[in-house]
């Protein structure tokens, strides 16, 4: 992690969001994060891809059309190079898109797909509890059919929320890696949202700005933008959550 505390200068800026608070919360978790591996003899090494964690809170309940997942970009992508993308395909329309379709598709224009999931092996092979985790851990990220894409939290579980594409539009590459370059804001019927926005291996001013760009671009998608939010803090898995920005009440955040 002496990568981490190199400084370099930020290409993310916020009206809203203190630089030098976000900084401090990132120097304070990575503090944190060492010393309790020191005291309980934990391998850093074997953590590099821990992940930063964005807690949002809202004043008011989404309303129910609203309640949606959206992408929010990131400056620096929360995966890597040897990153495996799996793709689930719908299956159950006749003369649809077939396997052998999709993979030629990825192979001609070099998509970064790893495999290609048929809806109905995903119900049919993976039904089992131990088999659906087993899938989830073979890859870093899932992308689906939009067709489909509702159906699969009950199909995966609830860890991994596959990412929906338009697989009737032909550009599949732009918006894969659109999607690699994203993280995602699963917009529920409830005032509190976790986001991931950065993995500790990264260096410190790359973690900064997936900071500070992920609270500009959730405000941008949220109903009221700043309006409704009323604080974003910092967190790592099982740290404390610290605070990086709390509304203010008696200014118009319009």
């Amino acid at each position: 992690m002496a990568a981490a505390n190199q400084a370099r200068p930020l290409s993310i800026t916020s009206e809203r969001i203190n630089l030098k608070t976000v900084e401090e919360a990132v120097r304070s978790l990575v503090k944190w994060r060492k010393s309790r591996s020191h005291s309980e003899k934990l391998n850093l090494s074997d953590q590099e891809d821990e992940f930063f964690y964005l807690v949002l809170s809202l004043n008011k309940v989404p309303h129910r059309d609203r309640a949606n997942t959206y992408k929010i970009l990131l400056p620096h992508s929360l995966l890597s190079e040897s990153s495996e993308l799996c793709l689930i395909i719908d299956d159950r329309i006749k003369k649809g898109l077939t396997k052998d379709d999709a993979q030629k598709k990825i192979k001609s224009e070099n998509i970064p797909i790893s495999n290609v999931l048929k809806l109905s092996k995903l119900k049919s092979n993976y039904r089992s509890s131990e088999a659906k985790r087993e899938l989830c851990a073979s890859y870093n990220m899932f992308f689906a059919d939009k067709s489909v894409a509702p159906q699969l939290p009950g199909l995966l579980g609830k860890k991994k929320v596959p990412v929906p594409l338009d697989l009737k539009d032909r550009n599949w590459k732009e918006q894969i890696e659109k999607a690699c370059s994203s993280t995602l804001l699963c917009l529920k019927t409830g005032t509190c949202c976790v986001v991931k926005v950065a993995k500790v291996s990264m260096e410190m001013g790359e973690i900064v700005e997936n900071v500070i760009a992920a609270c500009n671009g959730i405000a941008d998608v949220v109903p009221s933008k700043w309006g409704n939010i009323r604080s974003f803090h910092l967190k790592l898995l099982v740290s404390l959550s610290l605070p990086i920005y709390q509304a203010d009440p008696d200014k118009d955040s319009n």
